[in-house]
């Protein structure tokens, strides 16, 4: 059991690194197109940084994944990748279909391959919540400017 237990610990800190270094990178170039002097926060902007944000997140989740699935096939528990990646899916998602298990030796390693994709997806979900929130704020920012700029409004007698 303690070997399952500090082989799904490193597994769950390489994955906690992994999506320390995609969210890194991905805020980096969020930071760095704001401060582009082309910028503008339209609709259409909004709607593909969101849906950039999101699958770059998605995708540092199926790097996770395949690590786990790694895990499985080193332990032998797979012969192939896809049946592991599969297997790995499940349980990171915490779908459990329960169709293909581990070996009784390892079966924790599911569990705590679960606990790590609840952790990675909550990241996730307040990633995009926070990146939601500081769109929010950058154009409400931008209106507050561009109301300075155009002055008080004038008055009609």
């Amino acid at each position: 059991m303690s070997n399952n237990l500090i082989t799904g610990f490193l597994t769950t800190a390489a994955c906690v690194a992994l999506q320390c270094v995609v969210v890194s990178l991905l805020l980096r170039s969020l930071v760095a197109l704001q401060r582009t002097r082309s910028f503008r926060l339209t609709i259409p902007v909004a709607s593909v940084m969101l849906t950039s944000v999101l699958l770059v997140m998605l995708a540092g989740n199926l790097l996770q994944i395949a690590l786990w699935a790694g895990v499985f096939i080193l332990y032998g528990e797979f012969q192939d990748f896809a049946t592991a990646f599969y297997h790995s899916t499940v349980n990171f998602s915490t779908l459990g279909y329960g169709d293909i298990v581990l070996s009784k030796e390892r079966r924790l390693l599911s569990g705590l391959e679960a606990l790590n994709g609840v952790l990675m997806l909550g990241l996730t979900s307040s990633i995009m919540f926070a990146v939601l929130h500081a769109m929010a704020g950058y154009a409400r920012a931008e209106r507050e400017r561009r109301d300075r700029e155009s002055g008080p409004p004038e008055k009609i007698s």
